[in-house]
């Protein structure tokens, strides 16, 4: 779809292609709200115009959303250690927190004692090519401005770090 978005933003104004993809994905997702998604107000393509952040392309998330592999949750509140504190006011704990913020990081605006992990800028506290491990187990995936190889390279080092600290506290 974005594919087909992306051929006719070349001929048509944004509106008639949003129109046009998002009847697509209506039609091939159907209504996603009540699983916690909601569609912007904007299009995909016009949306990325106004704010610089592209539409989410399904690699089979939508399928394991349906089955209830991934849970979606509303807006966080605050985070205190593992408890997660969510709009509609329920909490829940969790093992770990994956905060995928986007391409550019912002989280050293509202991330409370960002300075262990991140600089004044957002970027890793750490330098290459150990930048991705944080204190207090807290990581970094994908803040060097390297591209996809990058973010491969740093979800691995942290998947191979959480799988040693695993595998050691099995002991």
């Amino acid at each position: 779809m974005v594919g087909i978005g992306m051929l006719l933003s070349n001929y048509l104004p944004l509106k008639i292609v949003d129109k046009f993809v998002s009847l697509l994905a209506k039609l091939s997702y159907s209504d996603l709200s009540s699983y916690g998604i909601h569609r912007p107000v904007e299009g995909p393509f016009l949306f990325k115009a106004l704010t610089g952040k592209t539409p989410v392309i399904d690699r089979g998330t939508i399928k394991k959303i349906r089955s209830k592999k991934i849970q979606v949750f509303p807006d966080v509140v605050s985070i205190n250690q593992n408890t997660v504190e969510f709009k509609d006011g329920k909490r829940r704990c969790f093992d770990a927190i994956v905060l995928a913020t986007g391409y550019r990081s912002v989280a050293h605006k509202w991330l409370k004692d960002y300075k262990f992990l991140l600089t004044d800028d957002g970027k890793p506290k750490g330098k290459y090519p150990n930048h991705w491990k944080g204190e207090k187990g807290v990581y970094c995936v994908g803040l060097t401005g390297k591209g996809l190889p990058g973010i491969f390279k740093d979800s691995k080092a942290v998947t191979e770090d959480i799988y040693r600290l695993t595998l050691m506290a099995q002991k």
